[in-house]
């Protein structure tokens, strides 16, 4: 498609956000199974149920303007799947896998918060009102689920600290928590 206006801009991002998103409803459940977290299980499957609904109104947006959403491979969120991918095929200890995993489902969120932000303002220049309340509500949502993964990183990622320190020679311990001390006064 050529972009010879913002309209076919915006087409063609609600397409990529699309495939991100159709993307997503894919990777969230493997996700889901490889976190030892109940809680970071259960936000990941919150967010499948959330993500489906994403499609549904990116679905109803291209309805409205009588378009199709398929068309588009999005190709950064490829990437970013396959980032998670390779970390639930990681050897690691639960909580540290735990960690990784929320640092992985942050960037797919600061990705999509970008996106849904460019499309949420497009529609807005373009008059596409219905659709900019949409994409707000989205937009919303992805805001939403990236300060959960935040509250959750700050317990896991200690956690992750926590199960390290347990693995490590005795003497080894010590002056690490000696230099946290120096460092924290």
């Amino acid at each position: 498609m050529q972009l010879s206006s913002l309209e076919d801009l915006f087409i063609e991002e609600l397409k990529d956000l699309y495939s991100a998103e159709t993307q997503l409803t894919k990777a969230l459940p493997k996700m889901a199974k490889a976190a030892s977290s109940k809680e970071l299980k259960a936000g990941f499957e919150k967010h499948l149920k959330q993500t489906e609904g994403h499609v549904e109104r990116l679905e109803q947006i291209c309805e409205e303007l009588e378009v199709s959403p398929k068309g588009k491979k999005c190709k950064a969120m490829e990437g970013l799947i396959e980032e998670g991918s390779e970390v639930i095929e990681e050897d690691a200890e639960p909580e540290v896998k735990d960690a990784a995993l929320i640092a992985a489902a942050q960037r797919v969120e600061h990705y999509e918060i970008a996106g849904y932000g460019c499309v949420r303002t497009y529609a807005k220049l373009l008059g596409h009102t219905s659709a900019m309340k949409l994409l707000q509500q989205t937009l919303d949502e992805e805001g939403d689920t990236d300060k959960t993964l935040t509250k959750l990183a700050e317990a896991i990622n200690v956690e992750a600290e926590e199960s390290d320190e347990e693995e490590e020679p005795p003497a080894k311990s010590k002056k690490k928590k000696a230099k946290r001390k120096v460092v924290r006064a």
